[in-house]
């Protein structure tokens, strides 16, 4: 009988931990790059260009690397298998709004499958001067919503999206 009650208090935890765990998440950073926004968004929308200032291909740069498609146009794709930091996916263009927003879908296969959906948008500070913000958001699925308890998406990527908005204003700014 005993046994009864702990294995019904352990579905009762998991349920309770299930109901408030965080259901969506959304991270993001800004910069600002002393370049004309024209000149930002064309440089951006590339993703073999994206490899040049992401943190991640610094991290493994042995990492595979395959592209199909049209980059910088909409269902362009960028494959990437690496060591066990970086993993493997993909991401592809999903839409773009011509000057303005660039968003993708980032497909993880490895360590864990899932799916996130990317976004870069610019704005025009003044004429010389572009706001960028990279981001992403998605949904957190049964049982990873409950490990979101215990640590935050934002402490575990915002770091790597500062480490490569500053890259990519230090490679703009010095072009």
């Amino acid at each position: 009988m005993l046994v009864l009650y702990i294995v019904l208090g352990i579905v009762v935890l998991v349920l309770v931990l299930a109901a408030i765990a965080p259901k969506n998440y959304n991270v993001s950073r800004s910069i600002e790059i002393a370049k004309p926004k024209r000149v930002v968004f064309d440089y951006l929308k590339s993703l073999k260009r994206q490899d040049e200032w992401s943190p991640w291909g610094k991290r493994d740069p042995n990492m595979e690397k395959k592209f199909t498609g049209t980059d910088g146009e909409v269902g362009a794709i960028s494959y990437w298998k690496g060591n066990k930091e970086v993993g493997e996916g993909e991401q592809e263009i999903t839409k773009i709004v011509e000057g303005d927003s660039i968003e993708s879908q980032l497909r993880f296969l490895k360590p864990f499958k899932s799916t996130s959906d990317a976004y870069i948008i610019t704005k025009e500070i003044e004429q010389d001067r572009t706001k960028v913000i990279w981001g992403f958001s998605g949904k957190n699925k049964f049982p990873m919503s409950i490990m979101m308890l215990f640590m935050s998406m934002d402490k575990a990527v915002g770091k790597d999206f500062e480490e490569g908005l500053a890259s990519l204003k230090e490679i703009l700014e010095n072009k």
